[in-house]
């Protein structure tokens, strides 16, 4: 199976998305859906553990309209983007080659690693809740990355790793009265670069801020660059 992408920024922002994945969890998995003239591609930033699940999303268009639910390791998907590389080597881009629709082929390999593929977050049926400042976000990000390097010993099991990130990423995010979203969001957030970069010289007040959604035990964090949906997890957060 095929995808049409409108152009080679698009092919190029699916590409950034999955190396984003690959830094979180180089042996996982992305999921692709087609919704007619949309892509959208799921990640995850974590799960297990007993922790939440927290995962990315980044919606895009399709050149042609598709119709497909795939979820494919993100190994296989860094080797198509080789082989594109390789048939495109060479090829100097044109004015009417930079705007011209691009191919990307769709693993044939369904990742067996991806449970949370299976947690489908609702369309619909979505409240407001507030606004989250940018660098709210960034700084719940840096202190929750900054305990997890620190209580994680030489030598620690994978398990033992996950269930420090789920206990970490899994505590409120804006403290016990405020609503239940998991701090994981903010790490996910800033991870998959949905927060832009920080600048020294910014006003905090001009940044656009990130939206919260709920949605029964579903949260969703939206900005200008993309999505966060979160669950709670088995540990009770």
């Amino acid at each position: 199976m095929r995808l049409l992408l409108p152009d080679l920024s698009s092919l190029t922002d699916v590409r950034t998305f999955v190396g984003r994945a690959r830094q979180i969890e180089d042996g996982g998995a992305i999921r692709l859906v087609g919704h007619g003239p949309v892509l959208v591609m799921y990640a995850a930033a974590m799960h297990g553990g007993g922790g939440p699940t927290v995962l990315a999303m980044r919606v895009l268009a399709l050149a042609e309209p598709a119709e497909f639910d795939a979820t494919v390791p993100l190994a296989s998907m860094a080797d198509r983007f080789a082989r594109i590389d390789r048939l495109m080597a060479g090829a100097r881009p044109t004015p009417k080659s930079v705007g011209k629709p691009i191919e990307m082929p769709v693993p044939p390999t369904t990742a067996t690693n991806a449970g949370w593929a299976g947690m489908a977050p609702p369309r619909t049926g979505w409240a407001v809740e507030g606004l989250l400042p940018q660098d709210v976000l960034r700084s719940a990000a840096k202190t929750g990355i900054d305990e997890v390097a620190a209580g994680v010993p030489s030598g620690s099991g994978a398990a033992a790793v996950a269930r420090l990130r789920g206990i970490i990423w899994g505590r409120p995010l804006l403290g016990d009265d405020a609503p239940a979203v998991p701090s994981g969001v903010a790490f996910a957030a800033e991870a998959f670069g949905f927060l832009g970069r920080a600048s020294a010289s910014a006003d905090p007040a001009q940044e656009d801020a990130a939206t919260l959604h709920s949605a029964g035990r579903w949260w969703r964090l939206s900005t200008s660059r993309g999505h966060v949906l979160a669950r709670s997890g088995a540990l009770g957060f």
